[in-house]
């Protein structure tokens, strides 16, 4: 079973996110990404330009507060994971069309369809529990969000 700490590491953890549109979310994340993931410090573009263009294809809120952007990244050479947290709800084009406020941002080599899917299905699996995603709310800063999900995989 694929397990979060595999594609989601403490410093992909973004407790504040400052952006209040879906864009700017994107944007934010693709950066924070980009700067902190090895050998992705020039693909910040080409990874926001990726995220765009899923999302045309159809909005990644998928409710509850929820949004999983996710694209495949030619020249990406593993599955990578930000996790972001907004405050004050971003307007995301949910399926609910509530708010979103809690993000991860899912990047996958452009040749790996099977682990994308099964990283969608397990960050899709976490975050349907209600008492995780509010934990998440309450959480402090980095570690303890990254905590949260290190448990949360081991329950379940």
């Amino acid at each position: 079973m694929l397990r979060i700490s595999e594609f989601l590491s403490e410093e992909m953890i973004l407790p504040d996110l400052k952006a209040s549109d879906k864009e700017g979310v994107l944007r934010e994340m693709a950066h924070h990404l980009c700067a902190v993931a090895p050998g992705m410090s020039d693909a910040e573009e080409r990874v926001l330009r990726a995220l765009l263009d899923r999302e045309r294809l159809g909005s990644t809120g998928v409710g509850e507060g929820v949004a999983i952007p996710h694209a495949k990244v030619p020249g990406l050479v593993r599955l990578t994971a930000a996790f972001g947290r907004s405050v004050r709800g971003i307007p995301f084009d949910a399926i609910d069309q509530q708010p979103v406020t809690l993000v991860v941002a899912l990047l996958v080599p452009e040749n790996s369809a099977g682990v994308h899917l099964k990283a969608l299905a397990r960050i899709s699996r976490l975050l349907k529990n209600p008492a995780f995603r509010e934990g998440l709310q309450r959480a402090g800063g980095q570690a303890p969000l990254f905590r949260a999900f290190l448990d949360e995989d081991a329950r379940c």
